[in-house]
């Protein structure tokens, strides 16, 4: 089934369900621009690593890929028999370390840059986290090269650049390499979500993203709707009234439907 919601899914902004859903909308993007700007451009999906600073990195920044190994404790016994040997005991350990990913339009003839497009996580618009200062300084760097930028953000949490600030619940901002003005999509949780424009090089000029297109391509690959808990309550920040009760409704209609698709399945 599709997603209850017109545009974005507010249930998708979880931070257990993020990454996730981060992975899908920037595969299918990836997938889609390749479609329209092949053979001139190469589309890659390229990550940004942060190490962080902190002792405890936040829930989420964790890949858990070391490990402590420690000899069993003494006076273990075998439960069977004697011949039984005791384990070595693995503690995972935190990895200090968070990989973004975002996505390189690169002229296919001379490979170099000619669009950037981040999708926005959590890290990113924490102030003062090392992600969001890293992020920060590649976004000023970029808007004084002549390399385009599209910034996506698709989550009501968190900081936002100053230009888009306190407008809308999600919004879409593009800096021309060729322009010192912003270009902005202001989003609306009731809105779907906008066909934007991509430009390239001079010579190719713009094409377009339908990122409603996208959104539902990641949200059916994934099949989000079999395992996000709809009847959970929206994951922060809170609503405004009315939009709560919106939200309210199209679950329930949508709950509704999926329990009679099963029941005729």
């Amino acid at each position: 089934m599709r997603s209850p919601f017109p545009g974005m899914d507010p249930f998708l902004e979880a931070p257990d369900i993020w990454p996730d859903v981060h992975t899908e909308l920037i595969s299918s993007m990836r997938s889609e621009l390749t479609s329209i700007l092949s053979p001139h451009f190469i589309v890659t999906i390229e990550q940004r690593l942060i190490v962080s600073e902190e002792e405890t990195p936040p829930v989420g920044a964790i890949i858990p890929d070391l490990a402590v190994v420690t000899p069993a404790r003494p006076g273990v016994t075998a439960p069977l028999d004697a011949g039984y040997t005791a384990p070595t005991l693995i503690e995972p350990l935190p990895e200090p370390e968070v990989r973004e990913r975002f996505i390189e339009i690169r002229d296919a003839r001379t490979r170099r840059v000619v669009t950037i497009i981040e999708l926005l996580s959590p890290a990113n618009k924490t102030p003062g986290a090392p992600s969001a200062t890293a992020f920060e300084r590649k976004r000023a760097v970029v808007f004084e090269s002549r390399t385009n930028w599209i910034e996506i953000d698709l989550l009501r949490a968190g900081a936002r650049f100053t230009a888009t600030a306190g407008k809308s619940d999600y919004c879409v901002l593009l800096k021309r390499a060729t322009d010192y003005r912003y270009e902005v999509w202001f989003i609306d949780l009731r809105d779907p979500l906008p066909t934007i424009l991509v430009p390239t090089t001079v010579e190719f000029g713009v094409v377009t993203l339908n990122l409603q297109q996208v959104f539902e391509t990641a949200y059916a690959r994934a099949r989000y709707g079999d395992w996000v808990d709809y009847s959970a309550p929206v994951p922060p920040p809170p609503l405004p009234p009315a939009d709560a009760a919106w939200v309210r409704e199209r679950v329930q209609r949508w709950l509704a439907a999926k329990a009679t698709q099963s029941a005729e399945g």
